[in-house]
């Protein structure tokens, strides 16, 4: 099916093509009918293409003049060309992040007829968002770099003790973060559309629902319904923040989904929870210099290894975070409305026996690098120490430690003693390392590098052979040599 204009050039070289291709092919031309401005507005809502000729072959979208070609080159179109299955797709994918786009690019590359499906259910304050699923949207990247807007603001206030004399009083502005950020999401939206045009796959902006084996209804913002049927489905919708289930919650509160695009600053705020998206969150609202306080309903870090964490919550608290420990919410209460308005919050004591509620997932996080971006960053591969304990037992282990002062913030007057990093060892295995995990500046950047050579069976003696960069915090893996067992003392003097 071609979408042409009679007098467009670029339209009669791809009816010349398929012509020479002896194909058999509709044509509408959309300067000679009545409604060909309205179906040109259409083909852009499901395309995202506004320019003609616009193509589709076998109900597949292909593109426009120069996608042909290339489809024609890499042999794309004749295999679309040749599909005559009982399904309109080999697979439709529902869900658009990070694991249905790699699924449908490899499927593509694979040869096979891939539909995308992906709608963002607005949140209840109406936040929704383009393609690329929750790390992209509302997830890592604007995490990232409101983390960076933080780490920026704590840059400023160092730069003084390195000779930077500036008078005006430094603020934050809100507004024009929020609307830089979004900017930057809204080119990797459209790059992620761009990526599955050029491997031929099918993207459609509807919410999905299986209707009857092999066949599921598609229904976009307008509420029009289509149908699409499959050999395969994949189902990679992830998660959505919960919500707390207590009176107010979705009327009152927001999330990480609606914080990212948020068109005011919040303002005071309680962040409730203790994971590590609260406390990233809580971090860099900190950093903007708001009043934050976290409400803690057990630990830190549920997961990580707890002597970090509890490091992670005492830098916090000590950089103006203030914690509320062992108490849930109970109740959310207007008291005046407003951008961000003003809330009352009804709390409960948590001590007593511990009930834990939600969806948990089965994958082997072992030997993952994680890095918490907290104001000061907690980087992590392998196990916690607590893990390692449970695993392989306490007196086959050894722990080596220390606290550190990175260089740069020697000048700067910032706190010695705050920054520590630790590696566990396996004895009975030529002290392999088991886990590792640092708590400084570039915590993710550090811990990345490690990891791979975990991944090749990195041991103590290794990490002693090798030089470290100086002077840098990451080479303080390469001179541990205090163990937790000796009791000896990790504070650090100088630099």
């Amino acid at each position: 099916m071609i979408f042409s204009k009679s007098y467009c050039p670029h339209s009669q070289r791809v009816k010349e093509l398929f012509a020479s291709l002896g194909v058999d092919y509709n044509i509408l031309e959309l300067d000679q009918v009545d409604d060909g401005a309205n179906v040109q507005e259409m083909l852009l809502e499901i395309t995202n293409q506004k320019t003609v000729p616009n193509i589709f072959v076998n109900k597949v979208h292909v593109g426009g003049c120069d996608r042909i070609f290339q489809a024609h080159q890499n042999g794309l179109l004749q295999k679309l060309l040749q599909e005559d299955s009982v399904h309109d797709y080999d697979l439709i994918i529902i869900g658009g992040g990070s694991g249905g786009l790699s699924c449908a690019k490899e499927a593509a590359i694979l040869g096979k007829k891939v539909m995308v499906l992906d709608f963002v259910v607005p949140s209840p304050h109406g936040a929704s968002w383009g393609l690329g699923g929750t790390c992209v949207n509302v997830g890592c990247i604007p995490k990232k770099l409101m983390h960076q807007a933080a780490l920026l603001g704590q840059a400023l206030s160092d730069s003084r003790k390195f000779g930077w004399e500036y008078s005006q009083q430094v603020k934050h502005n809100w507004e024009t973060m929020t609307q830089a950020i979004q900017s930057h999401i809204g080119s990797l939206n459209w790059g992620y559309r761009l990526s599955l045009r050029e491997k031929g796959v099918t993207y459609v902006n509807s919410y999905g629902e299986f209707v009857e084996p092999h066949k599921i209804k598609a229904t976009n913002k307008k509420g029009q319904e289509t149908y699409h049927t499959a050999s395969k489905f994949v189902i990679a919708t992830g998660e959505r923040p919960r919500y707390l289930g207590i009176p107010g919650d979705k009327e009152y509160c927001i999330t990480s989904d609606d914080l990212f695009s948020l068109s005011y600053c919040p303002g005071k705020t309680l962040v409730v929870g203790a994971s590590y998206v609260a406390l990233e969150c809580a971090g860099f609202l900190a950093g903007f210099g708001l009043d934050v306080t976290v409400m803690v309903r057990s630990i830190l870090l549920r997961g990580f290894d707890q002597e970090m964490a509890e490091k992670v919550g005492a830098y916090m608290e000590k950089h103006g975070v203030k914690f509320i420990r062992k108490f849930v919410p109970v109740a959310i209460q207007q008291l005046e409305k407003g951008s961000p308005g003003k809330l009352k919050v009804l709390a409960k004591s948590t001590e007593g026996p511990e009930t834990i509620e939600g969806v948990y997932n089965t994958c082997d996080y072992t030997n993952v690098p994680t890095t918490v971006f907290t104001p000061l960053e907690y980087g992590c591969c392998g196990l916690s120490e607590e893990r390692a304990v449970e695993v392989y037992k306490k007196e086959n282990m050894e722990v080596y430690h220390t606290l550190f002062w990175p260089l740069e913030w020697t000048v700067a007057g910032r706190e010695n003693n705050a920054c520590y990093a630790k590696i566990i060892c396996n004895k009975c295995d030529h002290d392999r390392i088991i886990g590792l995990h640092v708590l400084g500046p570039n915590a993710g950047e550090i811990t990345q590098g490690f990891a791979a050579a975990m991944k090749c069976g990195l041991t103590k003696q290794l990490l002693s052979d090798t030089i470290g960069i100086h002077p840098t915090c990451g080479e303080v893996f390469t001179t541990l040599e205090i163990t937790k067992s000796s009791g000896l003392d990790i504070t650090q003097k100088g630099c």
